[in-house]
């Protein structure tokens, strides 16, 4: 599983919360357990229009590309026009801090060990 360790991930997201994002502060990191019990980390993003969890990791151990999972839901969501609109805005903040950590690793020339 694809990881960056604990306090990297941490310093990104105070990065990007002191850019102003929309939605920066549904943004968390969380422990993930790593190979070894390595200091692992992974952002997750709570989406509170469709009460879903994104969690947001590297596309494979060393890639600098980034993909957003959601998590299944038991029950279907029914939203109105408004309700479609927050969720869009939510939806583009999640895909915005996507790409800021793509960019992070991009830019990271260090090596990143948990």
């Amino acid at each position: 599983m694809a990881f960056r360790n604990l306090e990297t991930l941490e310093a990104w997201l105070a990065e990007y919360r002191e850019t102003g994002s929309a939605g920066a502060a549904s943004a968390r990191v969380v422990v993930q357990d790593g190979d070894g019990g390595a200091d692992t980390g992974l952002v997750t993003f709570q989406l509170d229009h469709a009460s879903t969890v994104v969690s947001i990791q590297p596309a494979a151990q060393d890639a600098t590309g980034w993909v957003a999972t959601m998590e299944p839901r038991e029950d279907a969501i029914a939203l109105d026009a408004p309700g479609l609109l927050a969720l869009s805005a939510e939806l583009a903040a999640v895909s915005e801090l996507c790409a800021f950590l793509e960019q992070k690793s991009k830019d990271d020339t260090g090596v990143d060990v948990a």
